[in-house]
């Protein structure tokens, strides 16, 4: 099994790694990281989330930028907030041994202002949602002509997000990129439509079976009509009192209804959805990362990108 060290990064990060305890890289870094060192090669990598894919691409740009230019040089796109976060968040593990490397993160729902500050002060990689990075372009806040590398996280659930002409309003506008990297579980015809449009020969890896389950997962479904699928849902959480897990729902009205409903009849609950700020997010999610709350109720797009450990339970 090939260890940091051989797969050929350098020095710093290899030492940043080891601190974090990874010894050998998973599958997908073990698989890309050589490809993206050379920094001109296009890539699709196809690996189910949580399989080390942040990694994959953050150390190689780590390894490329020129830490003394101040300017964006790679750009991360991806679905969410949470995911951006928690992308800037092991970035910043990674950069440990390299201070002069900045890394910012520009999402909706926070203040653009300060998202713009941090940008003037100089940053090498920018993290950001599409939404709010076609902002930053549009009130000339950020300069994407010196961008080397994009980065496309998640982009089966950007396209299915409907963000495919912000993607591309994207890539028009890093007219200087050397390679284009795009991660995805899937690969829809769209997607492909993308690569080939604004990718040059791409090497494709493929890791594990696409959307393979984990086998110690035991499968269960009951059938209810919509008036009896709340007390349903109550009598399974009562039948399984350490249950720590994360009920998701169609709508952000249904996360909210039911989360509320659960909350008076005393569960440790909330909810999380595209209404909330920020603030509100940040909250919601410290607190079920602390298992002060038992449950998480979710909307399918608001729960993009958690890493959450010990999940027994979801609905």
């Amino acid at each position: 099994m090939m260890t940091f060290e051989e797969i050929g990064i350098e020095e710093r990060l290899v030492k940043a790694v080891t601190d974090l305890g990874f010894v050998n890289p998973t599958t997908i870094q073990e698989k890309a990281i050589p490809v993206l060192l050379s920094g001109t090669t296009d890539f699709i990598g196809l690996a189910q989330t949580g399989t080390g894919k942040t990694a994959a691409f953050g150390l190689p740009l780590l390894d490329l930028i020129d830490a003394s230019a101040k300017y964006p040089q790679a750009l991360v796109v991806c679905p969410t907030r949470e995911l951006c976060l928690q992308i800037v968040n092991e970035v910043e593990l990674f950069k440990k041994y390299m201070p002069s490397v900045h890394v910012v993160a520009v999402y909706g729902g926070a203040s653009i202002g300060m998202q713009i500050r941090d940008l003037k002060r100089g940053v090498q990689i920018v993290v950001a949602t599409p939404g709010r990075l076609i902002d930053l372009i549009e009130r000339k806040a950020i300069n994407l002509e010196q961008i080397k590398y994009v980065v496309l996280d998640e982009a089966d659930e950007m396209l299915n997000m409907g963000f495919q002409d912000d993607i591309e309003f994207i890539l028009k506008n890093t007219p200087k990129r050397e390679s284009t990297w795009l991660f995805s579980a899937t690969m829809p015809p769209e997607i492909r439509r993308v690569s080939k449009r604004y990718m040059k020969e791409p090497v494709e890896v493929t890791v594990g079976q696409m959307n393979t389950t984990n086998k110690n997962i035991d499968h269960q479904y009951y059938v209810a009509s919509a008036q009896h699928r709340y007390d349903t849902l109550k009598r399974l959480i009562d039948f399984n009192p350490g249950m720590y897990g994360i009920i998701f729902t169609r709508t952000k009205a249904d996360a909210q209804a039911i989360a509320e409903k659960l909350t008076r009849e005393g569960y440790d609950i909330d909810a999380l959805h595209g209404d909330l700020t920020q603030g509100q997010r940040d909250k919601v999610m410290g607190d079920f990362r602390e298992k002060h709350l038992q449950l998480l109720i979710a909307t399918d797009v608001a729960a993009r990108g958690i890493d959450v450990k010990d999940i027994t339970h979801q609905f």
